[in-house]
């Protein structure tokens, strides 16, 4: 039988390959998944600028709600957005790493409900994320005797 850390760490490392918007797109690194938390990181890069020369909110949300996703799969139960809300706080400039932190605040039934802590470099808070999930039919990989 699995323990929970295995769980979780086999969960990030199978959604983490196939995440090509995340990994490949936008350049984010999964730094760790654990039962009920996550945490992601991305350098900010010219093109992830907007028309102000800041970071596009966008991709901060994205930055936090792929977080939000690996922190809410971690239990290898299928989940998904049912909700989220976002607070930006502080620009980010180019050049500056970005690192997520989501923490599972709850888990009852099929919903849960998780914050994300977006901060810089120097550990400032650019955004505070909260989103509630949904788990839906399935897993993210099958475990058996032999996983």
């Amino acid at each position: 039988m699995m323990d929970a850390q295995a769980r979780a760490h086999r969960v990030g490392q199978a959604m983490w390959a196939a995440d090509t918007a995340s990994k490949d797109t936008l350049g984010m690194e999964l730094l760790g998944c654990e039962p009920g938390r996550a945490r992601v990181r991305m350098v900010v890069r010219q093109l992830h600028l907007n028309g102000h020369q800041i970071c596009h909110g966008g991709l901060i949300f994205t930055l936090a709600d792929t977080t939000f996703a690996f922190a809410c799969n971690s239990h290898n139960r299928n989940a998904v957005a049912a909700g989220c809300t976002i607070e930006f706080l502080k620009p980010a400039h180019e050049g500056d790493v970005l690192s997520c932190e989501g923490v599972e605040q709850t888990l009852q039934g099929r919903h849960g409900i998780y914050d994300m802590k977006v901060t810089n470099q120097r550990g400032e808070v650019v955004a505070m994320f909260r989103g509630k999930s949904a788990q839906i039919p399935g897993h993210v990989f099958e475990e058996n005797a032999a996983s």
